[in-house]
């Protein structure tokens, strides 16, 4: 059984940190579990990582797409198992590292996608508005809509796309989804306590805003990139295509940016706690981060039964 690493995790925890390090002690390769950093031109608002951060580490599924284009959770999948077997190849380990639940749950279990379903089920929910798609949920998977909130238009699309690759509800996924992994899975989340990670995460778009944000989102609204696009809906440009609309002001689009990312970060660990098997490491200690790696090595290492170079 092929042998795979997994880091997870809110944004801002550190993932893109510690993944250069495992990378480095078990000659891993990273593949990107982030559905927004596959857009080219998306490099700040995504905190997508630079050559200089890779540190000579090799990483996939990073600028793959075009800010037009759409990217489904089935596209995904296959994408990803063909690189894991190509990276094994090379006597390489794969890494996935990244926030995006249902795409990296969508390869660690076994998912199966119809292949008559829609490759971009996305291009038709994102014409509807929020009540138009819960009531078109509601339909196909009422158990669903009902722990779904309407408003919650990102995870009321995520089950509607569920049903349009798979022909399955979410429902019936979860009840019939295996809970063994589809590969020897070493499965870490990083997490850390709620104030600091809020804080890390208000801090890194104002890092953003000095990186040149406000004109990389303006590079895609004058490139004619509908806000409407599936990497528009991406927090830190659906924010300023508000702003550049002449909606709200450039401050409260920014107030509005951090706050959308603190309710991400939270729904990413809820996503994770609830819905896969994640051994979790606490990070809040920056004193602590060369003990809490080497736990994290030791741990990967036992799992996988392999061992790390030193």
């Amino acid at each position: 059984m092929q042998k795979l690493i997994v880091i997870v995790g809110p944004t801002a925890v550190g993932k893109t940190k510690l993944s250069i390090e495992v990378a480095k002690r078990f000659n891993g390769e990273i593949i990107s579990g982030d559905s927004m950093q596959v857009y080219r031109g998306m490099d700040v608002g995504t905190a997508k990582i630079t050559a200089d951060e890779m540190e000579g580490i090799p990483h996939h599924f990073i600028n793959i797409k075009e800010p037009d284009e759409t990217f489904s959770v089935a596209e995904f999948q296959t994408l990803v198992r063909q690189k894991i077997t190509e990276i094994a190849d090379r006597h390489a380990i794969p890494i996935i590292v990244g926030g995006t639940g249902l795409y990296i749950q969508s390869v660690l279990y076994d998912y199966q996608f119809s292949e008559s379903a829609s490759e971009h089920p996305r291009l038709d929910l994102l014409d509807k508005n929020h009540l138009e798609l819960y009531k078109q949920l509601e339909s196909i998977d009422p158990e669903s809509a009902k722990k779904i909130h309407p408003n919650n238009v990102r995870r009321v699309i995520r089950a509607l796309e569920i049903y349009e690759n798979t022909g399955k509800t979410m429902t019936e996924m979860q009840s019939e989804q295996q809970k063994s992994y589809f590969y020897d899975t070493a499965l870490i989340g990083l997490t850390m306590e709620r104030d600091l990670l809020y804080s890390r995460i208000n801090k890194r778009v104002d890092i953003m805003l000095k990186a040149g944000l406000l004109n990389e989102v303006e590079s895609l609204y004058n490139g004619g990139i509908s806000r409407d696009a599936q990497s528009v809906k991406a927090i830190g440009y659906k924010e300023i295509y508000d702003f550049l609309d002449g909606n709200i002001p450039f401050e409260d689009a920014i107030v509005q940016l951090k706050k959308n990312s603190r309710n991400y970060a939270k729904r990413q660990l809820t996503w994770f706690r609830n819905k896969m098997d994640v051994t979790w490491f606490d990070m809040t200690e920056e004193r602590e981060h060369l003990k809490k790696t080497t736990e994290i090595i030791d741990f990967i290492a036992g799992k996988l039964q392999i061992k790390s170079n030193t």
